[in-house]
């Protein structure tokens, strides 16, 4: 209890303050204590959800984290969560209605708390493009990390062996995504399939934009000592990794309130439990003591990636994309577990 209660006090306090936050919010919108409880309740499910669908988050946040100059460590672990609450929860949304809308930020935000109906039909309108674009960035991440020579560590053997061989293959992940990018795009309507190829490519050059910024700072750091390896780019890919796992979370919450500052409440405190797993992650190695937790995670990523292209056509409950990826992950923890006690044995 005191573990947790360590690394998980900033969560509990941002908890209570957020659901008191919904409760407040509800009695000023409804004016009624069964109104207030009713935001309450839709606060604590976006929560849980936020927290359902980020345990992939936590782990990879781990594990990059770990290589990172403990000086951007601290600054992900401080202004990272500030972006991650304040830009994916409310900037975020509030950009994406002013574009589609071609309104300024302010009328959008006025739009929210006056016409929060509106304000959902415009953010569900953008749903193609969110996913594509994100569902195009995680199945990279997640390819970028099986296909690699100098993975030495396999869980699933024949599937993570062969696809290891395929690294010398330059640009086999890019052309795998494409291939799916295709597919996908190729069963929609005629008049959508202009906007799902354009948000997928462009979900792939800011992959590729971002792993280039990386490793041309790693690369300067021999050079100048500055950058340190680990720096600003790793930070920046953190970012734009949250972003990406944040879409279906943003878009899904509207299918439980329409109201922009209830979403922002559930998962800021959702976001809040994240970063307290991916301190407690990092801090007792966790990683390195379940040695298939990681592939477990990039696993989940992938299937986030396939269900985020499905929903271009279909809707995927949330509530099933945060059991798959925690079946996933589950089962690779007790994979982990066995593996240690074949090793100690």
């Amino acid at each position: 209890m005191s573990t947790a209660l360590h690394y998980f006090k900033w969560a509990f306090l941002v908890t209570a303050l957020g659901l008191a936050g919904a409760f407040w919010l509800g009695f000023r919108y409804e004016g009624t204590v069964s109104g207030a409880l009713a935001f309450l309740l839709v606060g604590s499910v976006l929560a849980v959800l936020e927290i359902s669908l980020s345990f992939d988050n936590a782990i990879v946040n781990a594990n990059k984290l770990k290589t990172m100059d403990p000086v951007w460590q601290r600054r992900f672990l401080t202004w990272g969560i500030v972006i991650a609450v304040f830009g994916m929860r409310i900037v975020f949304p509030l950009a994406v209605v002013a574009i589609a809308a071609w309104i300024g930020p302010w009328e959008a935000l006025r739009l929210a708390a006056t016409d929060p109906q509106r304000y959902a039909e415009i953010m569900h309108d953008s749903h193609l493009s969110i996913s594509a674009f994100g569902g195009t960035f995680l199945m990279l991440v997640a390819l970028s990390f099986f296909i690699d020579e100098d993975k030495d560590i396999d869980w699933i053997g024949r599937v993570e062996d062969r696809l290891r061989r395929l690294s010398a293959i330059q640009g086999l992940a890019y052309g795998l995504v494409l291939l799916i990018v295709l597919i996908f795009g190729s069963l929609l309507p005629e008049a959508r399939q202009a906007e799902f190829f354009g948000a997928a490519i462009l979900g792939a050059v800011v992959f590729m934009a971002v792993e280039a910024l990386s490793h041309f700072l790693d690369a300067e750091t021999d050079v100048t000592g500055a950058a340190a390896r680990g720096g600003f780019g790793a930070f920046l890919y953190l970012e734009v990794l949250d972003a990406s796992f944040s879409f279906d979370g943003v878009i899904g919450a509207f299918a439980l309130t329409q109201n922009l500052f209830l979403i922002a409440i559930g998962l800021g405190i959702g976001a809040m439990y994240v970063r307290s797993m991916t301190i407690m992650l990092v801090e007792k190695q966790t990683l390195s003591q379940f040695r298939f937790l990681e592939h477990g995670a990039f696993y989940s990523i992938l299937a986030l990636s396939i269900i985020m292209f499905a929903q271009s056509m279909l809707h995927v409950p949330e509530v099933v994309t945060g059991l798959i990826g925690a079946a996933i992950i589950g089962v690779s923890f007790v994979s982990s577990i066995r593996f240690n006690h074949r090793s100690a044995g």
